[in-house]
């Protein structure tokens, strides 16, 4: 291989043909880097969606467990969670297991990074309270 001129002994001279390439190797990895990217912001909205179910699931056994009257338990669950996922929360019908304790189940929508493409099932948290204590 000819050193040229200006170039320091021990380096060959790069050849004109490939300048460039680097660019063309970091192209060729963006969309790699972008799936990785998006996958773990999906990934920590899933475990965002699981704590809000939680939150709206024990809001909303704790409201029902208090004594009559209350506020309702749906609206205080619903209330629980945060704003933009508010209208993807449902909560299902708070039960009495045995007179002395209150489950409600909490139903979040994972919104998805994609739009239109939802690859995960809504997360579903369930709490129990016990119910409160009204005699004197």
């Amino acid at each position: 291989m000819r050193r040229g001129a200006g170039s320091p002994p021990g380096r060959p001279r790069r050849a004109p043909r490939d300048r460039g390439v680097a660019s063309l190797e970091y192209l060729g990895m963006l969309p790699f880097l972008l799936l990785v990217a998006l996958t773990g912001i999906q990934l920590g909205l899933v475990a965002y969606c699981g704590e809000q179910a939680g939150t709206a699931a024990r809001t909303a056994a704790r409201t029902a467990s208090r004594p009559e009257p209350h506020a309702d338990p749906y609206q205080a669950g619903k209330d629980a969670v945060s704003g933009w996922l508010r209208e993807d929360t449902y909560i299902e019908n708070p039960m009495d297991d045995d007179g002395r304790k209150v489950k409600a189940t909490a139903v979040v929508r994972i919104p998805s990074v994609l739009p239109g493409v939802h690859l995960f099932d809504p997360v579903r948290r369930s709490a129990t309270m016990p119910k409160e204590d009204t005699t004197p």
